[in-house]
C-alpha cells in the first residue's frame, strides 16, 4: 500500500507557499499527495463573475499542484471569510472525516492558528475537530503563508525538511498563480527569505519548517 499525505489549504496556491518544497520532495519518494482547498478564492477578483474566476483558479492551481506531483486536487467550494457558517451547510466534518478514513494518511498539513489570516485559522480549526472525533492518529503539522519571519515562539516539536533540490519546483509552481501578480510579489520575498533562512540555520541551501500538533 502506497503511503499518503493529505495537505488541507484555505485558499488556491496556500498549499504551494506552505508545503509547496516538501511535497514535491515526498512526491519524488512515491508517497501520495492529496491536496484539499477549502475554497476556489474566487473573491480575488471581484469585477468577474464567480464562475469565469473559479474556473481560472481552478486551472492554476491543478496546473501548480501537477508540478509538485500532488495526486489529487479536492475542491470544497466554501465562500471565502465564511467557513465556520457554511461548514455545517456543506457537511464539512463528515467529508473531511471521510477523506481520512478513505487515505489513512502517514502525515497530515495544515494552517497555523499563529497565522493572521481568518479563513487559515477556520481551516485549521475545522481539520482538527474532524480528526478529534476519530479513532485515528496521524502526525500533524502546521505551516504558515503570512508569518514570513516566523516570530510567534512555540515549544511544539519541528519536522525540518531540506528542499535544496525541490525549491525551483515550488516557485515554478508559484508562478503558475499568473492571476495572483499582485499578491505573488508581496509574499515571494518571504518564501526566499523563509526557505534560505531555514536552511542556512539547518545546514543546507533551502529548506522547510512545520510545527507537530498532534
Amino acid at each position: 500500500m502506497v503511503d499518503t499525505i493529505l495537505v488541507f489549504g484555505a485558499h488556491p496556491d496556500d498549499q504551494i507557499f506552505g508545503t509547496g518544497g516538501t511535497v514535491a520532495k515526498y512526491a519524488k519518494q512515491g508517497i501520495k499527495i492529496i491536496t484539499i482547498i477549502f475554497s476556489y478564492g474566487e473573491s480575488s477578483h471581484p469585477w468577474f463573475k464567480s464562475k469565469f474566476t473559479i474556473k481560472m483558479r481552478v486551472e492554476e492551481t491543478l496546473k501548480a499542484d501537477k508540478l509538485i506531483g500532488s495526486t489529487e486536487t479536492i475542491f470544497f467550494g466554501l465562500t471565502e471569510g465564511n467557513f465556520q457558517k457554511e461548514a455545517k451547510e456543506h457537511n464539512l466534518h463528515k467529508k473531511i472525516k471521510e477523506l481520512i478514513k478513505k487515505y489513512k494518511p502517514i502525515k497530515i498539513f495544515t494552517h497555523t492558528t499563529a497565522d493572521p489570516h481568518p479563513d487559515h485559522k477556520s481551516t485549521k480549526r475545522l481539520v482538527l475537530k474532524a480528526l478529534d472525533s476519530m479513532r485515528f492518529h496521524c502526525d500533524v503539522y502546521t505551516f504558515d503563508v503570512w508569518n514570513p519571519l516566523n516570530i510567534k515562539r512555540t515549544s511544539a516539536p519541528k519536522l525540518i525538511v531540506d528542499v535544496s533540490d525541490t525549491f525551483k519546483t515550488k516557485i515554478k509552481a508559484l508562478k503558475c498563480f499568473k492571476s495572483q501578480k499582485m499578491s505573488m510579489l508581496s509574499l515571494m520575498w518571504g518564501v526566499y527569505f523563509k526557505a534560505m533562512n531555514f536552511g542556512l540555520k539547518h545546514h543546507c541551501k533551502y529548506a522547510e519548517v512545520f510545527y507537530k500538533i498532534r
